[in-house]
């Protein structure tokens, strides 16, 4: 749960390697400034720019966003239409400085929904940062839990019916290894804003083991000292994956291997 934050310099001594983020609160940090929703959506993107350098900070080397779930087309039109022109303006605005510091972007979920312009932009961003190696930024987008297993289900049974895979070989490592983030280290901490203590339908195979940590500060005020106690209080934790005590350390996953 949330600490009270100390110096944003105060870096723990156990960081971890992959951060995902509910960004929540943004309609709420408007409301109550009199301001329109998208005013808190726009607030919520300067940020992403702060968030990353204190990642850089900190030795944190994946950041993952939760920027749309595929819940969110349900809100009312003008927000939806709002909010894909931050994401276009994001995507054509940050993606050289992304590039200059040596982060790849890459973005994750259903893209079948998004406009051609959006896709672009996004096909192009992957393309011009996919060799940088300093850190990974991947942005959730139209995305779902529920909708990024039943993808990799469905990769998993056209191999098997194409006779590429038997099915007696499908097991948990086989099918997170078709998950969007199949390449890379499940979130070691979860950060949720905005004060609601739910997952909502964000990486549900992934987090499985993940630390979550929520705090009720609406995400455009998440600022370094926000991070740095989410940190903290992460680094104070002890991570078992299941396992007693004594043993926590042998224990990796808890998943066994593909044939």
């Amino acid at each position: 749960m949330h600490t009270p934050p100390k110096s944003a310099g105060d870096a723990p001594a156990r960081v971890p390697h992959h951060v995902a983020v509910i960004m929540d609160g943004n309609g709420r940090w408007a409301r109550a400034r009199g301001r329109p929703a998208e005013a808190g959506h726009r607030a919520g993107v300067e940020v992403i720019r702060k968030l990353l350098g204190a990642c850089r900070e900190h030795g944190v080397a994946v950041l993952t966003l939760f920027a749309f779930s595929s819940e969110n087309w349900q809100r009312p039109r003008e927000e939806v239409r709002g909010l894909m022109a931050l994401f276009a303006r994001y995507l054509r605005r940050e993606v050289r400085e992304l590039d200059e510091s040596g982060v790849r972007l890459r973005v994750i979920g259903d893209r079948a929904r998004f406009g051609a312009r959006i896709v672009h932009l996004m096909d192009e961003a992957e393309r011009q940062t996919a060799a940088n190696t300093a850190s990974t930024l991947v942005i959730a987008a139209d995305y779902g839990g529920q909708w990024d297993i039943v993808q990799a289900a469905r990769a998993l049974a056209r191999d098997a019916a194409n006779g590429r895979l038997d099915p007696e070989c499908i097991d948990a490592a086989a099918l997170q290894q078709r998950l969007c983030l199949g390449d890379l280290p499940q979130p070691d901490l979860l950060i949720r804003t905005g004060g609601d203590h739910r997952i909502s339908n964000f990486l549900l195979w992934q987090i499985a083991y993940t630390e979550l940590y929520f705090t009720e500060c609406h995400w455009p005020d998440f600022d370094a000292g926000e991070f740095a106690a989410a940190l903290r209080d992460y680094a104070a934790r002890e991570r078992r994956f299941g396992a007693r005590p004594a043993a926590a350390g042998q224990v990796t996953t808890g998943q066994v291997t593909a044939c």
